[in-house]
């Protein structure tokens, strides 16, 4: 029997620039409803995309820090394409024992899926320009068409959009997405051997404007997100390190090496800026209606 971990019981700590990141959470609060997770959304940077490779990998370094500081996190989720293909790398070497998780444009499991060879690709500009995306392009779209297209504002509007409606269906969004699926459309062929018909969704934030851009590409189009790949790999990895919590925790006074009593999961919302916004999308992305988002200050 293993022996129990109490560093198990400490908390998963995710974060991405902003609510997007909402969309692999929702995935890890359904693989992993046992733990405790703190998702920090750094809206006082928002959007990333659109940052240096420079400042996302000092911010990312900073934000890591204080989850380590102040939540004592066991593991730390990348909810953010932009922010993994910019840190990752730095945050291992700088945190070596810590278990990181990150997330990239889901271009392997679309290169499978695939029947017309063509795939298109949304994503940040910083996504589309980082070395790591250019890695996993020649990796996986050797034997694929890729059609990359930088969506400049995308991310940024479904964010805004939550300050006057809980659903990122505004105006500003519904422009982009019909901007962004137009200078897509001569390459989206439905009805066609040549035409894309597989859609990777490249930023977190994408996920919830699907209402609109699922209608726009089309009925013979699949639109890819990665959350649940990632919430698969936190618990293989949490599994690996003897890190995952079991359903069971123990109580104050129990003294046997293995608890009795199963405790849900507690979820900490946490924003660098407008934490009502991070409180209005879980309550409506999460399904959770009486959660709050607190705001804090990274020092």
């Amino acid at each position: 029997m293993p022996v129990f971990n109490p560093h198990s019981l400490e908390p998963i700590g995710v974060f991405d620039s902003g609510v997007g990141g909402l969309s692999v959470l929702r995935q890890l609060l359904r693989l992993l409803p046992q733990e405790d997770f703190v998702y920090l959304a750094d809206t006082a940077w928002a959007p990333y995309g659109e940052r240096s490779e420079d400042d996302i990998r000092h911010r990312c370094l900073d934000i890591t820090q204080y989850l380590v500081r102040a939540h004592a996190i066991k593991a730390l989720v990348i909810a953010c394409n932009t922010a993994t293909a910019a840190a990752a790398s730095l945050l291992r070497e700088r945190f070596p024992t810590l278990p990181l998780i990150g997330i990239e444009p889901a271009i392997k499991p679309a290169a499978s899926l695939t029947r017309t060879g063509h795939i298109g690709v949304m994503a940040t500009r910083a996504t589309v320009g980082s070395a790591r995306f250019q890695q996993l392009a020649r990796t996986w779209g050797t034997n694929c068409h890729l059609h990359i297209l930088a969506c400049n504002g995308l991310a940024l509007s479904i964010e805004n959009a939550l300050e006057n409606h809980p659903n990122p269906d505004g105006e500003t969004v519904r422009s982009l997405c019909e901007r962004y699926m137009h200078e897509l459309s001569p390459f989206v062929g439905q009805d066609s051997a040549h035409g894309i018909d597989t859609l990777v969704l490249g930023c977190t934030h994408y996920p919830f404007a699907t209402r609109l851009l699922a209608p726009l590409a089309g009925p013979g189009v699949a639109l890819i997100e990665p959350g649940e790949p990632v919430a698969r790999q936190t618990a293989r990895l949490l599994g690996k390190t003897g890190l995952l919590r079991s359903a069971p925790v123990p109580s104050p006074d129990d003294a046997s090496e293995r608890p009795e009593r199963p405790v849900p999961g507690t979820l900490i919302l946490e924003s660098t800026a407008f934490p009502e916004r991070l409180t209005t999308a879980a309550r409506r992305w999460l399904h959770l209606p009486h959660i709050e988002a607190h705001a804090v200050t990274l020092s």
